[in-house]
């Protein structure tokens, strides 16, 4: 039956009710699928439980201070993109404190390397920069960006390796003991010749992720490296000339021309007074096309229980790796994993199948199932590029499965958006048996805002992509994500996670690389610094008033030769009557018993992230715990051999160094 010409809409109006109803209905969805916000409680509460001060972080500067980097003529377009990184920090024990209260900062505003007592530790020496010479490096065309602290010697004191632009790591081996100082640090060659050597030194690596772990479980300290610009380009060189090594990424989401990512065996290592490392690389260990990634970030841990850590590489503009490790001593054998999809599962949301920008990675059990999650930065900047951070929330399954047992649940936990991620650290901050997540942000600083033209390049085709030609211009002045607010997730009863950054100074806009945790100051409470990008650094030292007992562990393989048969704890006093020397045990894990039956497990961290690293110690907030309850505690590591080994201790609440069983000298 017709509708009488009377009662009938015009065909204008029609179209613009349509149009209407559409956008109702969109905007109806949205309310009925938006998730809540965290319910944390009285803002005042919280303020006793979390409370910071800020202290500057020490930079020297040797030739002034810079706002950009200086790029190849044929990039200058794109300059300010290309500043995008180097400011890193790692909270370590250089002065062998038996805490880790002391700082390694790279700094790009002075392309230095600084190391420095952490605030709040005493003034125990006076600040000073890594210098790589008489190694080859050319400050013109050469840049840290960060700094991996480990005993690589097995001597028991702290080395450090930083990475850079434009050339391979430096490993700075320490040679002697008392008030650390440059010249205790011996710079020794990472990578001293081979294919990839320059005619006039090292091989340019372009190295933003770097850490350490015992990957085949020899009992050696081995490092992972991922590399993002390809090797061999002269990106920081201003004499370069149509220089064919050079591109930029050939995809928005499947990018596959970056750097080699590369694996190294530890075959031998001297201490003394003339240290010396050998590492061997392991070729061929990374499939082809996942082993020129444009890697941000790297982790390694033992997700299966076998004391064999497993890797996780975070990848700009494609999927990220998580590899199974089958290794045995001398044998690098690692498995890719990918998670599995379905119907309600889109193609970004599986391990291994993501399209993000891969920028951080940090493990812990976020939902309180003792099981370990990991949580991944991308960027989610509303009116920018929307993507979203992932929670991958352990399922339970095994790995031998071949499926990577974990789902994103960052929308349902409350963390998926935040702006331009970057890295990411677990943390017990107000030692209440559950952690907390840093957050670092924002990308460069501005006045024009840039996100139009990167939403256009980012629909562009991506055979276009890789010529930095088609590129939108970005040069000093324009803004892109760079006025964003660094992040603290704190879980809310319910189990979301709410942003409590306001509330302890994080809302100052600044640009955030690294982020690194440590208790420096030995007073149970964890503090935390944040590597910021062309502007101050800064240690947050921890003042809260209203925080849970804490057990904070130092588990020590006993200095090579000096091997012994048996477990040693002993309970810390601070900075006074703490003697026991060894190396951190990487890779160790421990788990306490509460008395109501929960479990609390980590595992020492071996530098994992972008660019920031955790000092190598255990941390477990205990909540309202009385200061004498023993604590059953079950450690699990392998020694100096290679072999596994286990021991149960009880242990009270405080500061406890345990010096573990060693295999024969």
């Amino acid at each position: 039956m017709s509708t009488p010409a009377s009662h009938r809409i015009p065909r204008g109006p029609r179209r613009h009710i349509a149009k209407a109803v559409a956008v109702l209905l969109i905007l109806a969805a949205g309310l009925v699928t938006r998730l809540p916000e965290a319910d944390l409680g009285d803002p005042a509460r919280l303020q006793q439980r979390f409370a910071f001060e800020r202290h500057q972080i020490a930079s020297v500067a040797v030739d002034g201070r810079a706002e950009q980097r200086t790029v190849q003529p044929a990039l200058t377009k794109i300059a300010a993109w290309l500043s995008g990184v180097g400011a890193g920090v790692a909270l370590t024990d250089v002065s062998g404190e038996g805490r880790s209260a002391d700082v390694c900062l790279s700094d790009p505003r002075t392309d230095t390397v600084t190391v420095s007592p952490a605030a709040g530790t005493g003034t125990r020496y006076s600040p000073f920069v890594l210098d790589p010479a008489p190694l080859p490096y050319d400050r013109d065309t050469m840049a840290p960006m960060g700094c991996l602290p480990a005993d690589f010697t097995g001597d028991g004191r702290i080395d450090l390796l930083v990475y850079y632009w434009g050339r391979s790591p430096v490993l700075f081996l320490r040679a002697e003991d008392g008030t650390p100082r440059a010249d205790a640090f011996v710079p020794t060659e990472l990578v001293a010749d081979g294919p990839d050597a320059t005619d006039t030194g090292p091989p340019r690596w372009y190295t933003n992720a770097a850490t350490t772990a015992d990957v085949d479980g020899d009992g050696r300290l081995d490092l992972v490296v991922g590399n993002y610009f390809p090797d061999g380009a002269r990106l920081l060189d201003p004499r370069a000339e149509g220089d064919a090594a050079m591109a930029m990424n050939d995809s928005m989401s499947r990018a596959r021309n970056g750097g080699v990512n590369r694996l190294f065996r530890m075959s031998s290592a001297t201490p003394g007074d003339r240290p010396e490392v050998v590492y061997e690389e392991v070729e061929d260990v990374f499939p082809a096309d996942d082993s020129r990634a444009w890697t941000l970030a790297v982790g390694a841990h033992d997700l299966d229980g076998d004391l064999l850590p497993e890797l996780y590489f975070g990848n700009d503009f494609g999927p990220d790796r998580l590899y199974r490790n089958d290794s045995t001593p001398g044998d690098v054998r690692l498995t890719p994993l990918s998670g599995e999809g379905g119907f309600t599962v889109p193609d970004s949301k599986v391990l291994g199948n993501d399209s993000f920008k891969g920028m951080g990675i940090d493990f812990a059990d976020m939902t309180g199932d003792g099981r370990t999650d990991m949580v991944v930065s991308n960027i989610s900047t509303s009116f920018g590029l929307m993507e979203s951070h992932y929670a991958w929330v352990n399922t339970g399954g095994g790995l031998d499965s071949g499926t990577a047992p974990f789902r994103d649940d960052s929308d349902r936990l409350g963390v998926a958006r935040t702006g331009w991620g970057w890295d990411v650290k677990f943390g017990d901050f107000d030692n209440d048996t559950t952690p907390e997540l840093v957050q670092a942000t924002g990308f460069v600083k501005g006045e024009r805002d840039l996100w139009p033209q990167i939403a256009e390049m980012a629909m562009a085709n991506d055979d276009l992509l890789k010529d930095d030609a088609w590129w939108p211009e970005h040069t000093t002045g324009w803004d892109l994500a760079g006025h964003q607010d660094d992040v603290l997730f704190v879980r809310a009863a319910d189990g979301r996670w709410g942003d409590i950054g306001p509330l302890i100074g994080l809302d100052d806009q600044g640009v955030t690389r690294g982020v690194a945790v440590a208790d420096v100051d030995g007073d149970g409470r964890l503090d935390f610094a944040l590597a910021r990008q062309w502007e101050a650094s800064y240690l947050y030292r921890n003042t809260a008033a209203a925080t849970g007992a804490a057990l904070n562990l130092r588990l020590l393989l006993p200095p090579r030769g000096d091997e012994g048969d048996r477990v040693e704890q002993r309970l810390a006093s601070g900075a006074e009557g703490e003697e026991m020397t060894g190396s951190p045990a990487v890779g160790a894990t421990a788990t306490v018993r509460l008395p109501d039956g929960r479990k609390l497990t980590s595992q020492v961290d071996g530098g994992n992230g972008h660019s920031g690293a955790n000092a190598p110690e255990l941390h477990f907030g205990l909540g309202d715990l009385p200061a004498g309850t023993e604590l059953p505690v079950h450690l699990e590591w392998r020694d100096r051999d290679g072999a596994e080994q286990q021991t149960d201790l009880a242990l009270t609440p405080g500061r406890w160094s345990v010096r573990l069983a060693g295999g024969a000298p």
